[in-house]
């Protein structure tokens, strides 16, 4: 039986968990402003990434006493940075419920060889922060992008903690509020929620993280790209924008552009309302349906960014190449792309719901996926 396909599609099908897609706004033209082929350097570079930092820190609303540097190898230099340079002086509370938190409990346990407690959950669950030692350093992601499932606030980070919190928050930073006053650290790259280009990521240090770079020298040697200090002292420039290496600066630019649209359109409140919107169309969707479910077990705990979804239909006899057939599908009719489930994660689908999507786009391309299970379903039936 021929099923019929929906009529409206729609109008940017890029649902990628990252990089993800441009602001709506966004065009090349826009771009023109980057001072390409001169030093980063100079007085034009300078003042561009000076700016990046600034708009940064006022739409996420960061203290005036935290430091933002720009760094090299996106989030995850952001993060191998801040662990390199911080970790060593106390043991430390090592938290991971999807693929990349356990990347950096592999780091610190088996290169760093740090004394380390992994707490660890499974896939749709979440660690109990509230179990946590905070007079240990804490190493955690906000938002798991793999896993669809974030901390819901920082209410069980203690105020008078004597250890450090280290937050990954690259699917979060500019969708949800982050109490900055709980995270001594805080990483994120570009390509995320404000649909910058890769390469580059954001350190954000509090002054208790500043504290311990200057009055703390790991054991093991440190790469010249991790060095945050000098003499004993923070090397205050990196969070001028002199960079430790040479960034694009036509990354910075697009950076630029997607921090200014965030302005024009409200800042952090309006942005968060985005993402919110895109993904309750998913949640939406998949509560009126008994074939689809969000991977997160609990409803306090789902991403409203990186939206992780499961089959659940009993007809369906292998899970991945179901739901690998169903995003096939959908990239073939250019409705969605990019939507398939991590590598490490369990079989399904992830639908990026950042504040650049379009809620109009999410809900045209919804009806879409309901029809790639059904044709898949009628075509795993004919083939039985």
């Amino acid at each position: 039986m021929a099923l019929t396909k929906p009529a409206a599609r729609p109008e940017n099908p890029r649902f990628s968990s990252g990089p993800c897609a441009k602001p709506p706004t966004w065009n090349l033209a826009a771009l023109g402003d980057a001072p390409l082929g001169r030093s980063h350097r100079a007085a034009v570079g300078k003042a561009k990434l000076k700016e990046a930092i600034d708009l940064t820190a006022e739409i996420l609303g960061v203290p005036s006493d935290y430091r933002i540097g720009i760094v090299p190898a996106s989030d995850t230099g952001a993060v191998e940075m801040a662990m390199w340079s911080l970790l060593g002086e106390r043991p430390v509370e090592m938290v991971a419920w999807e693929s990349f938190g356990a990347g950096w409990v592999t780091d610190v346990v088996k290169q760093l060889k740090i004394e380390a407690t992994a707490h660890t959950a499974d896939y749709g669950d979440i660690v109990d922060m509230s179990s946590l030692n905070y007079d240990n350093d804490v190493v955690f992601t906000w938002n798991g992008t793999t896993s669809g499932v974030r901390v819901p606030s920082g209410e069980v980070i203690p105020s008078d903690r004597k250890g450090l919190t280290i937050c990954d928050a690259t699917s979060a930073a500019f969708a949800q509020d982050l109490p900055w006053d709980k995270l001594d650290v805080v990483t994120f790259s570009w390509q995320k929620v404000m649909g910058g280009e890769a390469a580059h990521g954001m350190l954000i240090l509090s002054p208790r993280a500043v504290e311990r770079l200057e009055s703390y020298t790991p054991a093991w040697p440190m790469p010249k790209i991790f060095r945050m200090t000098k003499g004993g002292k923070l090397i205050e420039g990196i969070f001028r924008g002199e960079t430790i290496n040479t960034p694009s600066m036509l990354a910075v630019e697009d950076y630029l552009f997607a921090l200014k649209w965030a302005k024009s359109i409200g800042g952090l409140d309006a942005l968060i309302h985005r993402a919110d919107a895109n993904a309750r169309a998913v949640w939406n969707f998949c509560a009126s349906r008994d074939w689809i479910a969000n991977l997160a077990n609990d409803k306090a705990t789902r991403s409203n960014t990186s939206v992780c979804l499961k089959f659940t239909d009993d007809r369906i006899t292998d899970g991945a190449a179901f739901a690998k057939a169903v995003a096939k599908r959908l990239e073939a009719e250019n409705i969605a792309l990019d939507i398939g489930a991590y590598r490490d994660a369990p079989a399904g689908l992830r639908i990026w719901c950042g504040a650049t999507v379009e809620t109009a786009d999410i809900e045209a391309m919804l009806p879409w996926l309901e029809w790639a299970f059904a044709a898949e379903i009628e075509a795993q039936s004919d083939a039985a």
